[in-house]
């Protein structure tokens, strides 16, 4: 039913592949590789690094770096959000009605858990270092959805509840992800009327290729207007949708990686979604999931390049970002979960799914402690790579702790062992 290990062997150990490669050429040569990494591709563009140049003038500057974290990456978040709204949207959306209500409690705590940890923590090692780190608060916060859910079927098994369970919490997470990048990381001054040119096109786009032929297409059992435009312009009107979007968002100086957004939910879909690891999932060939389908690989590469460019940090740079980063998920995340959990199963009487016990909150909150790529990413903007502490680049001691987060596996088969986890087969 499920093709997670396909899933895994494509999207994740690409990701790692690139990330390893990172770590190797940035301790080995570290010129060289911050060089490739900041290599400039075009100069004076309309989009990239903005700068003022001598005369004081707006200058922009596309690099290999800003290519893949800006732009490119965009396309990996789009994937993300579709994947969100399906769950919030359809009927039968896994974030809807009473059965994603303890859920979304644990997923608050699990975000709540780690920004205390974090700064907490950051408090008692000194004004100086809280000063220093308190920007990077939301990376410990992030739930790796692809390696979480190997390891959840590692410890539990592909049919307990808890995976299910596990799976809600970590899109739930992908969502409040989001709304923290764009809120609280922007890319630049913000210049909110920027975003009326996203909103405008995904209103457009909305209602000329997709609300307006279904209205046409009233009693006629054909859908003759409806199917002319998915079969002659396809995906294109939205394409250029998403791309005055994505410079909307630019513009307005929040992440542009975030820009393809608000042209997710205005892209035809199905009535009902299998998730994002479902074999039936192959088989729906709305617009929406044909886009889906169609990007896969092409992430997976994105995703090569963005552990290739974002997991470079030289081992020298471990220090206190990376044990606020890795406590922050390591206890942060599987306490929270398992108290904000507990009183929505319990005081609150939201229950908990059939076969699944209190205990194995914790576990599940452990599994969830898998930071990795959105940590890495949210690492990235929240902290400038001028910016240090105990002569160590913030960002790439952050960094570490976002890697080192992969030791949340083991963790967490070692206390689904003490919790006596039973294994339950599909």
């Amino acid at each position: 039913m499920y093709r997670v290990w396909n899933f895994v062997t494509n999207y994740s150990l690409l990701l790692i592949g690139g990330a390893i490669i990172a770590l190797v050429w940035a301790n080995v040569d570290a010129h060289s590789y911050h060089d490739f990494v900041e290599m400039v591709l075009i100069d004076d563009f309309i989009i990239g690094h903005a700068h003022l140049d001598e005369a004081g003038n707006v200058h922009r500057t596309l690099t290999l770096h800003y290519l893949v974290n800006d732009v490119l990456m965009a396309f990996f978040f789009a994937i993300a959000a579709k994947e969100v709204w399906e769950a919030i949207i359809l009927k039968n959306g896994s974030l809807r009605g009473k059965k994603a209500a303890t859920p979304l409690f644990a997923t608050a705590g699990g975000m709540l858990g780690p920004i205390v940890v974090y700064l907490g923590l950051a408090m008692l090692l000194g004004s100086d270092t809280f000063n220093a780190v308190s920007r990077g608060w939301a990376i410990p916060t992030a739930t790796d959805i692809a390696f979480s859910y190997l390891v959840g079927r590692l410890v539990f098994g592909a049919g307990h509840p808890a995976v299910r369970f596990l799976l809600l919490l970590a899109i739930a997470d992908d969502a409040a992800g989001l709304i923290i990048l764009a809120i609280f990381y922007p890319s630049g001054e913000l210049a909110p009327e920027w975003l009326l040119l996203s909103a405008g096109v995904a209103l457009a786009v909305f209602v000329l290729f997709n609300w307006l032929p279904r209205v046409m297409d009233r009693g006629d059992q054909l859908r003759t207007k409806s199917s002319w435009v998915r079969k002659y312009l396809s995906f294109w009107p939205y394409l250029i949708a998403g791309a005055l979007s994505w410079y909307g968002f630019q513009e307005a100086g929040l992440h542009p990686a975030l820009g393809l957004l608000p042209v997710v939910p205005t892209i035809p879909h199905a009535d009902r979604a299998f998730g994002i690891f479902s074999e039936a999932e192959t088989y729906l060939t709305d617009l929406l999931n044909t886009i889906e389908h169609a990007l896969k690989h092409p992430v997976e590469i994105i995703l090569f390049f963005f552990g290739l460019l974002n997991a470079g940090v030289e081992f020298a740079s471990i220090g206190s970002p990376t044990w606020l980063v890795l406590f922050g998920l390591l206890l942060g995340k599987p306490m929270g979960v398992l108290i904000f959990g507990y009183i929505a199963a319990h005081p609150l009487r939201l229950g908990l799914p059939a076969g699944m016990r209190t205990i194995d909150l914790l576990v599940i909150g452990c599994v969830a402690a898998i930071g990795f790529t959105v940590s890495l990413f949210v690492a990235s903007v929240a902290f400038d790579g001028s910016v240090q502490l105990e002569g160590i680049r913030v960002q790439d001691a952050a960094k570490m702790g976002a890697l080192f987060s992969f030791s949340a596996a083991i963790i967490a088969i070692v206390v689904g062992k003490i919790c006596r986890v039973e294994k339950q087969k599909a």
